[in-house]
């Protein structure tokens, strides 16, 4: 990249702004604000920009846009572009904001009517190059997302492009044109001309490809020379170049560069001097775009904005925090602390997993703008345990951010917290279930501008990264206590709006209660039986390799299975295995055939190698994913896994776990997958208890649409799945319904749930595209009310932009109005599911905050250490084991009221694997 330049030497950077606004557009998938504005082309755009300024150091910029409407080139030719899709409405509605991130970083904008964006950078980098008199003290680099510019390069003027993405870039200069092409940029246009771009619709010479006009050019330097040199040619190309002149001289005017478009030229309107930090700094906070601000560009130097100087733009309040490091001090927070309703609290700790950290103090808020950090070793050597008094005061209200953390760090330390009554970051999630965005610094940040202290302040990064424990207390102070402060702040903001979206309710009764429970349970673990992993490792290798040496067998030489490059020519160019046929279509990317797990599945049977590469794949990913890393999971403290539990990452609100996923293990009653969860033990004297909700999302598929026919067969205690087949296949006879025909009902009863397409079914199942569609259609017929309820969900999204469920938990859908089919379907089918699958989940949480409330789960006898789908996963004292599970499945059933029974199966074993019904 180049190096900053000299104070003699000028560099201009002109920036092809609709290039980049498109391909931002379709780098990036839906991104949307809180508000639902869309966001993804101007974030793309705004990153590639940044990039752009940082890597080019420019000493003047300008930014070139297409207008609406017609071009000169259309006057003469009517087809040109005409066979450009026009993009989303999506990509349109986001150019004014990214015209106003291009105001804000104070960078004029050149667009005129009848005129390409080409065509002004072109005539710019002219005026440029005529307004520098010394040719040895200026370059131009134009900024673009494609290649048409290339023919503008030369010794003054070079091309910034992307190659992939938005950060992987390249310099064309002439050299480094004539490496790709083998031919000069000036050359380019008459390229262009004879192989035609049918983006824009421009003919070229119809029968000749890239490779032979690259050649043409090559041999001959241009067309001119082409056509005086036509009888050198091959009878065939002469031909067609004889035929097609009109054709040919058009296609090269359409690909010439326009440089002499009127303009008013004003070299110092464009120096890169005046960006309003305030605005830009406004506008990202409103597009929340925080990772964005510490990238602005300081004009002097050309340097990043420092974070302290990011926050002199933004207000603040927070002159008072305070360093607790003597017993008055400690005395005197303890009396505040003791007088509060409610006070937030904040953990500094070293290290991040579920028991393996050290407590590195802890800071406190219950006043705007006033904070106090009391570092750990002060605590411990402190005889006065009022603080541990206060934690254990029902009567103060705790807040935090990510409270189950701090409890759990606390826990460890000897502190017990009662009365968690706030959470910021599920308070931000229950908002904003679709967002990402819930850490502090992002939500300090979108709610108040304000930019918090980076953690790399204090221990650096990477190599020269230090322990939090090292870095002065004095230091730790301001960290800590802003973490508190701005957890109070938005506390503050967001319970009013909770109450004003109706959402309360779900906050207060279900997942705050929920935040004990899972921190319990992450304590708990769950124990390994290490030697079986062990054991399972080498089988598994074993396996592998006779897997390799069948594939290599078959593809008749050696290759790197996981590299997809070497499969697809294996697959498809030595082996030739149809990739169509029948209705199915394998699908094809930029590098060619596509070899995903999805794919492959398609192909199943065309060739023995097929089903060979995903048992291979299946292997390999129980392998690293399971039979290996659980093992490595293990706390050395007390032999057990312990996983985190997740309630701010589904948008629906269902739990998820992560380090390690515990919802991703196969659910196999045989192979592998069974011998994994035989690796989950019962401690000595114990039971493992598996108790699981039946087709809980089905039963509230009933009770929300009220189908009489779905509601009678769950009300009879019938299989759902028999029933379905039985209505679909017109059978009278339950036991006349084979096995294949319930696994296809199973298969459409689950795929209603998630918009289950035609298409999507006959991919499931052994069906035409016509069959499924006729298949659906039946299930519909018979089952008309869910057909009602699905299609009234969809247009209540619609209207509303959002859907909820019956406990008031929403889900925001800004793109299901969206222009683009695909991006709306997707948004239509998620919002099928949202009430059902989200009621399920709240279901599942209220049953396991009765059994915390009415039996406790961290108890001698009793404790819950597992949650995976619609499973509840216990340890129990063996002689206790019928009493609770009947306690609990009482809980369980009568947790929630629906209109059709709620069902819980009972398993007990000694491990997870291997596990009976118990009868009840």
């Amino acid at each position: 990249m180049p190096k900053t330049p000299e104070k003699s030497f000028k560099r201009y950077m002109l920036v092809d702004g609709n290039a980049l606004i498109h391909r931002a557009f379709h780098a990036i998938p839906n991104l949307s604000t809180k508000a639902g504005e869309p966001t993804n082309a101007v974030y793309g755009f705004s990153v590639i920009l940044l990039k752009a300024i940082k890597d080019i150091k420019p000493t003047h910029i300008a930014l070139t846009f297409d207008l609406a409407g017609p071009t000169f080139r259309h006057d003469k030719y009517k087809e040109y572009k005409a066979t450009r899709v026009k993009a989303a409405d999506e990509l349109y509605a986001q150019i004014p904001r990214c015209k106003e991130v291009v105001a804000d970083l104070g960078i004029p904008i050149y667009e005129q009517s009848g005129f390409e964006a080409d065509d002004m950078l072109g005539t710019l980098a002219e005026h440029i190059k005529h307004s520098n008199n010394d040719h040895k003290h200026f370059e131009v680099i134009i900024v673009t997302g494609d290649l048409d510019t290339l023919q503008l390069v030369d010794e003054h003027v070079k091309v910034y492009t992307l190659r992939k993405g938005l950060t992987d870039t390249i310099i064309y200069d002439p050299a480094a044109v004539f490496e790709r092409y083998g031919i000069k940029p000036e050359q380019m246009v008459d390229f262009k001309a004879i192989k035609g771009d049918p983006s824009d619709n421009i003919p070229g010479v119809h029968g000749i490809g890239e490779k032979g006009a690259l050649d043409l050019i090559k041999e001959y330097g241009s067309i001119e020379k082409i056509y005086a040199n036509i009888d050198k040619l091959k009878e065939k190309t002469k031909k067609l170049f004889q035929e097609q002149k009109e054709q040919v001289e058009l296609s090269l005017w359409l690909s010439q560069i326009i440089r002499d478009v009127k303009i008013d030229f004003n070299i110092p309107q464009y120096e890169f001097s005046q960006i309003n930090y305030g605005k830009i700094v406004e506008l990202f906070q409103k597009l929340e775009f925080r990772t964005l601000i510490p990238k602005l560009p300081q004009i002097s130097g050309n340097k990043e904005v420092t974070v302290e100087e990011a926050q002199q733009i933004q207000p603040k309040n927070n002159e008072h925090y305070k360093l607790i490091d003597t017993e008055d001090k400690l005395q005197d927070l303890a009396s505040e602390l003791s007088k509060q309703d409610e006070f937030v609290f904040d953990t500094e700790t070293e290290g991040l997993g579920a028991l393996d950290f050290d407590l590195v103090g802890i800071s406190f808020c219950f006043k705007e703008g006033h904070a106090y950090y009391l570092p750990a070793d002060f605590l411990k050597s402190s005889k006065n345990k009022e603080i541990h008094k206060i934690f254990a005061d029902e009567k103060i209200k705790k807040i935090g951010h990510n409270i189950k953390y701090d409890f759990l760090a606390l826990k460890k330390y000897g502190i017990e917290v009662n009365n968690l009554y706030f959470d910021t970051m599920i308070a931000s999630y229950l908002l904003s279930p679709g967002s990402r965005s819930h850490d502090l610094d992002s939500l300090a940040f979108n709610e108040f501008g304000y930019q918090m202290q980076p953690i790399e302040e204090l221990i650096g990064k990477g190599k020269k990264q230090i322990s939090m424990k090292d870095v002065p207390k004095e230091k730790v102070c301001f960290y800590a206590a802003e973490d508190a402060d701005y957890t109070f702040r938005l506390k503050q903001k967001l319970l009013p709006q909770l109450k004003k979206e109706g959402l309360d309710k779900v906050f207060f009764d279900i997942e705050m209660p929920l935040t004990k429970v899972l921190a319990e349970m992450e304590e708990n673990g769950v124990l390994l039986d290490i030697p079986l992993f062990k054991k399972l490792e080498k089988q598994v290798q074993v396996d592998l390799e006779k897997l390799e040496t069948k594939i290599y067998k078959e593809a008749g030489e050696e290759f790197n299975i996981n590299s997809p490059a070497q499969l697809k020519v294996i697959l498809f160019q030595k082996l030739n295995i149809p990739i169509s046929g029948e209705g199915m279509f394998v699908k094809k990317t930029k590098t060619g055939y596509s070899t995903a797990a999805s794919e492959l599945e398609k192909m199943k049977g065309l060739h023995p190698i097929i089903d060979m590469i995903l048992d291979y794949r299946e292997l390999s990913k129980l392998q690293s994913t399971y039979v290996k890393a659980l093992p490595e999971l293990v706390s050395k403290k007390d032999y057990r896994l312990h996983t985190s539990y997740n309630q701010t990452i589904t948008a629906t609100g269902r739990i998820s776990s992560s380090n390690p996923n515990l919802q991703n293990i196969p659910a196999s009653s045989s192979g592998y997958a069974a011998e994994i969860r035989k690796g989950f033990l019962a401690a000595p004297g114990t039971k493992l208890v598996s108790i699981d909700y039946s087709q809980i999302e089905l039963r509230v598929v009933a009770h929300l649409s009220g189908d009489k026919t779905m509601t009678e067969v769950f009300k009879k205690g019938q299989d759902i799945h028999t029933a379905t087949a039985m209505q679909l296949y017109g059978i009278d006879d339950p036991t006349k319904v084979t096995k294949e025909m319930r696994r296809d009902a199973k298969t459409i009863n689950f795929g209603v749930l998630y918009g289950l397409s035609s298409f999507g079914l006959s991919e499931r199942v052994d069906m035409t595209r016509a069959e499924a569609s006729e298949f659906i259609k039946k299930y519909f017929k018979a089952f008309s009310a869910v057909d009602t309820y699905l299609k009234q969900v969809v247009f209540e999204t619609r209207t509303n932009g959002y859907t909820h469920n019956e406990l008031g938990r929403k889900r925001y859908f800004p793109e299901i109005n969206s222009s683009q089919f695909q991006v709306r379907a997707a948004a239509e089918r998620a919002a099928i599911n949202m009430p059902m699958q989200s009621l399920a989940a709240d279901i599942f949480k209220i049953s396991m905050n009765k059994i915390e409330e009415d039996i406790g789960l961290q108890k001698e006898d009793i404790k819950l250490l597992l949650q995976v789908h619609d499973e509840l996963v216990f340890e129990i004292k063996e002689s206790e084991v019928k009493g609770y599970a009947e306690r609990i499945k009482k809980i369980m059933e009568n947790a929630y009221k629906l209109k059709v029974p709620l069902v819980v199966d009972v398993k007990t074993g000694d491990d997870w694997g291997d596990m009976k019904e118990l009868e009840i």
